[in-house]
């Protein structure tokens, strides 16, 4: 039985705090307000590493309506690690390919998954409900969360800022009155309009865009094919751009520019979308209109995403244009970042100033996210006549010169950002790699088998650190088979996992087969090689030999270093 996750409503109870009649007695660990995606999957990675969450969401219902759709291979495999990656990629609707249309003529294609080898696609289209809905399941099969709707945070304490027994109050409005609740930390995912940020008196600073665009969730038969299609000025919408998204269910996503002087509540009215619709689709076409909103947007981020023990996520930290998917994307990387963060300090595993690397690292990505938005969007909605002819020559020059087609911006879609500055990086030595995985990137996949079978490389990374290794223990000389011994016996978890291309490989206790050779070829992994990947998928060093002494050295700085203050810090490192 399918379920509509669109209506669903949970019930409000009260707490033990209440029902105890506690002053704010219990420090929870961790406090995670907002029960979107990215406070779902903050928590849900919590749990999992063994951390107690309480989950508060001012609201009783999951998200209306399509909102976030585009969801990024990086999120898929994130996705994966939460115990949710199938349902939404088994749902969902795949896509790699994208076409760039100039008035009624294609100038332009694309695909974002050029090359084989890979577990997921490079993006799904899944309607932010049922990525909420799937999150609220795995959330509520895990016994160390606990959800609390119609729970609103009113009031934020922080006490004994700077010392080990800092923590957070908050005061929560219930329907049945207020009542105190303490955390270690508190995530803040809650939302653009961030009631914590606006509690804290702090605010987000960049740039609104004086644009609106109307989204139709349209419900139809159609032959078009899976792609996303973006038209510039096209025939039936003149002088305005339009995007045609597929989604599950048979609906399908259509965004339309309306122009900053468009009434946005007489757009939303059916008199006005219907006939928007069919000029695309053709008068005789048969829809039903789902759900309607109109936007405008801003790119902005607040200055830092650490404020004590009260940590920023997704939009609450940062907001962009919806053209590039970057919005939910980038707040799931966010949740991932932090989440192990946290729990190797709530764990006593890592300093508190580890957490300061969050602020950092996922700031810098901000900023990276935010500067593609703002081209994206200034190629999009020309603000001048200048602006104007320049992105019409470059869209007419991009019909028969591949030069111009790289200048063509309908959207940089998201890709995650490889955290060069990062200062729990190290160990890397010029020119002795080539390839694109860097300390600071994220970890590509390739197919491998197992004892167990064939299966996939991140399956075997993250969640904690990771030794990959390429070569047998057979081919390893003694000192390196006892360097590897000594780090999986040291005080912080680090698993081993040695990946060759023989066929004996799979048969052996943490060996993989690299199946096609796409592993060697895309770590550029001679025999020998070390990589040591942090628990978000991260490269964090990588060697040519295996020392078991610049490895420790790499973890206690990857675990304890102390950071630059601020993203722009981090960005020119």
């Amino acid at each position: 039985m399918s379920i509509d996750y669109q209506h669903l409503s949970f019930e409000y109870q009260p707490c033990a705090e209440q029902r105890a009649g506690q002053a704010g007695g219990t420090v929870h660990p961790v406090i995670v307000v907002g029960a979107g995606p990215i406070g779902l999957a903050t928590a849900i990675d919590l749990a999992q590493q063994g951390i107690s969450v309480v989950l508060v969401d001012d609201d009783c219902t999951l998200s209306t309506g399509s909102r976030a759709i585009c969801f990024a291979k990086r999120t898929l495999d994130i996705f994966d690690r939460l115990g949710c990656g199938e349902r939404m990629v088994d749902k969902g609707v795949s896509w790699n390919v994208g076409r760039v249309f100039l008035r009624d003529e294609q100038v332009y294609s694309f695909d974002l998954l050029p090359e084989s080898g890979h577990r997921r696609p490079a993006f799904i289209n899944l309607q932010q409900y049922y990525v909420e809905g799937f999150l609220l399941e795995r959330a509520q099969a895990l016994p160390n969360i606990q959800i609390r709707w119609q729970h609103k945070v009113v009031g934020v304490e922080q006490r004994q800022p700077g010392t080990p027994e800092a923590s957070v109050v908050l005061t929560v409005e219930t329907p049945e009155g207020c009542y105190p609740l303490a955390g270690r930390y508190v995530v803040a995912a809650d939302g653009s309009r961030s009631p914590v940020r606006k509690l804290l008196g702090l605010d987000s600073k960049g740039r609104t865009f004086k644009d609106r665009f109307l989204i139709a969730d349209v419900k139809m038969e159609a032959d078009f094919p899976t792609e996303r299609w973006f038209w510039f000025d096209p025939p039936f919408h003149p002088n305005q751009s339009v995007l045609l998204h597929r989604q599950p269910d048979n609906v399908w996503r259509i965004d339309f520019q309306l122009g900053w002087d468009a009434d946005p509540v007489l757009e939303k009215t059916p008199e006005r979308v219907i006939p928007r619709v069919q000029a695309l689709l053709g008068p005789d076409a048969k829809f039903e209109l789902e759900w309607v909103s109109v936007y405008t947007f801003s790119c902005l981020r607040m200055d830092s995403f650490r404020h004590g023990n009260v940590l920023f996520a997704g939009d609450s930290a940062h907001g962009v244009s919806p053209f590039g998917a970057r919005g939910a994307n980038s707040g799931v990387q966010d949740a991932e970042n932090l989440a192990w963060k946290l729990a190797f300090v709530l764990q006593g595993r890592a300093a508190d100033s580890l957490l300061d690397t969050y602020a950092s690292e996922r700031e810098y990505a901000a900023d990276e996210n935010l500067r593609n938005s703002t081209r994206s969007t200034d190629f999009i909605t020309p603000k001048s006549a200048i602006s104007r002819v320049f992105r019409d020559a470059v869209l007419t020059l991009s019909k028969r010169h591949a030069f111009a087609r790289g200048l063509v911006n309908s959207g940089r879609l998201s890709v995650p950002a490889v955290l060069h500055g990062s200062p729990l990086n190290s160990g890397d030595s010029d020119g002795a790699f080539s390839g694109t995985m860097v300390p600071g990137a994220v970890c590509v996949d390739a197919p491998v088998s197992d004892a167990a079978g064939p299966g996939w490389l991140l399956q075997h990374l993250g969640g904690t650190f990771t030794a990959l290794v390429f070569g047998t223990p057979g081919g390893l000389d003694a000192d390196s088979r006892a360097a590897l011994q000594r780090l999986q016996d040291g005080d912080l978890p680090l698993r081993v996992v040695l990946i060759s291309d023989t066929q004996a490989a799979a048969g052996s206790a943490g060996c993989l087969r690299d199946d096609e050779g796409l592993a060697a070829q895309r770590y550029d992994g001679r025999p020998g090689t070390l990589y040591l990947i942090r628990p978000d998928q991260h490269v964090c060093a990588r060697w040519r030999g295996i020392d078991a002494a610049a490895i420790e050295a790499a973890l206690a700085r990857a675990t304890g270093a102390q950071l630059p203050a601020t993203g722009a810090a981090l960005l020119a490192a």
